[in-house]
């Protein structure tokens, strides 16, 4: 049996790399959100410089708080929602990955804006948007509970969007930080890989898990990766809580593989045809 070359590491929240064809696909370069008030990268700077295309799935801080860096580091294009760049006095520019509000102040020349159920080939893979809708925020510390809803004034979940990816003979899809959208995400059928979140049954930001299944039983992927639960946030590991093993169990009732990674784990399809 021909060895796929196909590999995916997860970094926690929505970040991952993908390997493949040549490729390497950097999804949402965050940060742990102020895990002991320290925002540390999650993909690991060693890897930077090879990263041929970054993936922004939305505005919020943690999900692409190095994204400038990492771009100054491989030079990749950054592919995001049109409406995280504005054309400002000083001309085109991108929200802020460390700038409070919505500051529109990174001065990036490699952007490839897009617009929802826009299709557009970029460097040898082709991206194709879909509808992602961001939940409101809840954060807790201690006693004190905060509510933060997106909208056209606020930063959470600033041009949320999914996508669809697919090169070399492989489609992938990462669905980013969303509720359930049956209605979207219709024309998504059988993608070899699946990202989606898990973590939504106490934020009320993303899908639970009880939704996450639904949207794998609509897609019907061969592989799924369930992803933005259990967090490093503030004083916890355990923020967006999800059982994941539950999730598993009744993906894979479905007839999909479900694959459960672990921050810095990385699943390797070559490996696993050898077994």
């Amino acid at each position: 049996m021909t060895k796929s070359d196909l590999s995916i590491s997860y970094y926690e929240y929505n970040a991952f790399v993908i390997e493949h064809g040549g490729k390497t696909v950097a999804i949402d370069p965050g940060a742990t959100f102020f895990y002991y008030f320290q925002m540390k990268t999650a993909i690991p700077k060693s890897l930077w410089p090879s990263v041929s295309h970054i993936v922004v799935t939305h505005g919020d801080p943690d999900h692409y708080w190095f994204a400038d860096k990492m771009v100054a580091a491989s030079r990749a294009p950054v592919v995001m929602n049109e409406a995280m760049i504005r054309d400002t006095p000083a001309g085109p520019r991108a929200l802020g990955p460390r700038s409070k509000g919505l500051a529109f102040d990174w001065d990036i020349a490699n952007a490839e804006a897009m617009s929802l159920g826009e299709t557009r080939k970029i460097d040898g893979i082709s991206f194709s948007t879909v509808k992602a809708t961001h939940g409101p925020l809840t954060l807790k510390v201690g006693p004190f509970q905060k509510t933060e809803y997106p909208g056209s004034n606020e930063r959470v979940g600033w041009g949320s969007m999914g996508f669809v990816m697919t090169w070399n003979g492989r489609t992938l899809v990462n669905l980013a930080d969303t509720l359930l959208e049956k209605e979207a995400w219709a024309s998504i059928v059988e993608p070899d890989v699946l990202m989606l979140p898990i973590g939504g049954k106490e934020a009320h930001n993303t899908m639970d898990v009880d939704e996450a299944v639904e949207a794998v039983k609509m897609i019907r992927p061969k592989v799924v990766i369930p992803m933005h639960y259990n967090l490093r946030a503030f004083f916890t590991t355990k923020y967006c809580p999800a059982d994941e093993q539950v999730f598993r169990t009744r993906v894979e009732r479905l007839g999909s593989r479900c694959i459960l990674l672990s921050p810095g784990e990385t699943w390797r399809e070559c490996q696993e045809k050898d077994k």
